[in-house]
């Protein structure tokens, strides 16, 4: 199974930190926030990665490689500056994901989300004739309206009153046809594709309440290094 990393985004929020580094490279307990994700992804049994990138993509290609550091396959999807959103991201890189669904983690969050769990969620897609899988999470105080509502393993984009909207967290696994109307190059968005996959009862979903934190700005990024110096284990 592969995975792939959203690293395409500008980081507006971030700047002035973002105007000369790329966001997914910005450190984190003293490593870049995406190489979190590339450990975990190698403990989590993973070892084909795809990367996309736009802005200053070369920093991210010189800073990862090939991925044979961190014990991994690392290929890179690269888009044209102010890149294609997520939607047409995972859609230009299919040809480097394959066929079989696969695992795709936004790089600007730093998580606990156990990944290893996609393989047998990715397995199951077929059979519940879902495309999508969603890991949602608490609102957090930036978001406290969410996105998106939980109901037996079934996301919505509606409400039945009974259940409160939660976040997505911006992890997943996907069927490569959810993107197979979308041209390669192309800007789209993700949340209309899912939301037209939820009203065919394509997408099922459940709760994170572990570690998940959206290092979206410098005050979050802080909030990220102080979670780190607080659980990293003395040398």
């Amino acid at each position: 199974m592969k995975a792939m990393i959203l690293a395409a985004g500008r980081g507006e929020r971030m700047r002035p930190l973002t105007d000369h580094i790329p966001k997914p490279l910005l450190p984190v307990g003293g490593q870049p926030l995406i190489a979190h994700h590339l450990h975990r992804l190698k403990q989590s049994g993973f070892h084909d990665i795809v990367i996309n990138h736009a802005w200053l993509g070369n920093q991210i290609e010189a800073a990862l490689g090939d991925g044979k550091r961190y014990g991994l396959n690392i290929r890179y999807s690269p888009e044209a500056e102010g890149g294609l959103e997520t939607a047409g991201g995972i859609a230009t890189a299919l040809p480097l994901l394959g066929n079989a669904p696969f695992l795709v983690i936004n790089g600007d969050i730093l998580t606990d989300i156990d990944f290893q769990a996609a393989y047998s969620i990715a397995a199951q897609l077929p059979e519940r004739r879902q495309s999508a899988y969603l890991w949602l999470v608490p609102n957090p105080p930036h978001h406290p309206n969410g996105d998106f509502f939980l109901n037996n393993q079934s996301v919505s984009a509606t409400s039945d009153n009974t259940h409160a909207a939660l976040t997505f967290s911006g992890c997943g696994v996907y069927r490569p046809e959810l993107f197979s109307d979308i041209p390669p190059h192309t800007r789209a968005k993700l949340a209309p594709l899912l939301r037209q996959a939820m009203q065919q009862n394509k997408v099922g979903g459940e709760l994170h309440t572990g570690l998940w934190l959206d290092v979206g700005t410098p005050e979050r990024l802080q909030e990220a290094e102080n979670y780190m110096q607080l659980h990293s284990s003395p040398a």
